[in-house]
């Protein structure tokens, strides 16, 4: 209030010309004079700045309105599901005609306290965001722990289709083991088809080489992508997926045991899949978005890699045997090898043969077309045979 008081005293008090104080602080004198007349209404309270926000907007959301946007988001939150403004606004037009857009809705929380900005966030425009193509192009899966009434950790395992972020599957496991993590892959494969690849990160339950997980992947025909170590980026969308489910279980009434838990997964799953919008999917459900596309399928199954460890004495041309799809196999390894003593390292057609000093002596692809399989060496000048030489002997 210091030009507005200034140019009062100068007026009314000093007896100053307002053309002349207009001039001489840049102000225009239609203003000087509606100052003048302010603080002869209302003294010098009147000349403060007052807001330039209209006495009525024929647009603006309706009491009505408003009170449901209020109520809807108290509710949501109250049951732990989302209730950020594109949910309130997907809910919304459910139950009036006109619903005011998600940027008003916004202002509307914001205006009662319901939402905080948060201007320290990284901007949208900084994310580099991948999406499968189409449904059951890649699921991710991952586990988390929760805890029950008596406070025993239990974990819970999840699928979710990348593309749609349908929940395939959640069920709830004092210890999740990988005879769970195969089950649960196969339940929820035969409700929503096999996908084309499967998505996990480096826990115990997913890499175990003694349990044969990819293996099993193989023979589906299942490509199985594993997660850069120390990056939970990389699946992402099960780890985010974690906190709303965590945030729903959290308004429950704590599990009394792991059936109870096991009913409000499926509660959660159901709500989940069937009504609530996703933000990712532009407000349509994941179960919409599961739908709405062709889906991918896995490549042809392929064979399982066996593996085998076996030790041989060559013969005494330097060569090894070895049977492969019931036929036995000559690996030739050169007669200065002949009778030792080797150790063959077998992965399908893939062969390594190592000495007893651990010295790699061959490694080949077999070929199951050929018994003996070739020696692998440049050729070199050819040999002459004795009715060769004895034709040279003649022409000299």
């Amino acid at each position: 209030m210091g030009v507005e008081r200034y140019v009062v005293e100068a007026v009314v008090l000093e007896g100053r010309s307002r053309r002349e104080v207009a001039r001489s602080t840049g102000l225009s004198k239609a203003w000087v004079d509606k100052l003048v007349a302010r603080y002869k209404d209302g003294s010098w309270e009147a000349l403060t700045p007052r807001s330039r926000r209209p006495m009525s907007c024929p647009h603006a959301a309706s009491a009505e309105i408003q009170a449901a946007i209020l109520e809807l988001r108290h509710q949501l939150g109250a049951d732990g599901h989302d209730n950020g403004p594109h949910t309130l606004a997907h809910h919304l037009r459910q139950l009036f005609a006109g619903v005011p857009s998600v940027a008003t809705i916004w202002r509307i929380l914001k205006r009662h306290g319901e939402v905080i900005p948060q201007p320290q966030k990284r901007p949208k425009s900084s994310f580099i965001r991948f999406e499968a193509a189409l449904p059951n192009e890649m699921w991710q899966g991952d586990t988390t722990h929760w805890h029950l009434a008596d406070g025993s950790d239990v974990e819970i395992l999840n699928y979710l289709d990348d593309h749609s972020r349908l929940l395939v599957a959640s069920v709830a496991f004092p210890t999740v083991k990988g005879a769970d993590v195969v089950q649960v892959f196969h339940a929820a494969a035969e409700d929503h088809g096999f996908p084309a690849s499967l998505l996990a990160d480096n826990g115990a339950v997913f890499t175990g080489a003694s349990r044969k997980g990819k293996v099993l992947l193989e023979t589906l025909g299942v490509v199985f992508k594993h997660s850069t170590p120390y990056h939970p980026q990389t699946c992402g969308k099960v780890e985010r997926f974690h906190q709303t489910l965590k945030r729903y279980l959290a308004k429950q009434a704590p599990a009394q045991s792991l059936a109870h838990l096991q009913l409000q997964l499926d509660t959660f799953r159901a709500y989940y899949n069937h009504h609530r919008p996703h933000r990712a999917l532009t407000s349509r459900t994941p179960l919409v978005a599961f739908n709405a596309r062709l889906k991918a399928h896995p490549a042809a199954p392929q064979p399982p890699t066996h593996f085998r460890v076996r030790k041989d004495r060559t013969d005494l041309k330097g060569t090894v045997t070895l049977r492969y799809l019931s036929r036995l196999r000559h690996i030739p390894l050169g007669s200065e090898h002949r009778r030792r003593l080797v150790t063959l390292l077998v992965a399908g057609r893939h062969v390594r043969v190592v000495a007893e000093d651990g010295a790699l002596l061959r490694e080949l692809t077999l070929d199951p077309a050929r018994d003996y399989q070739p020696l692998g060496r440049p050729p070199g000048p050819p040999r002459l045979g004795h009715h060769d030489v004895r034709q040279v002997a003649t022409i000299s």
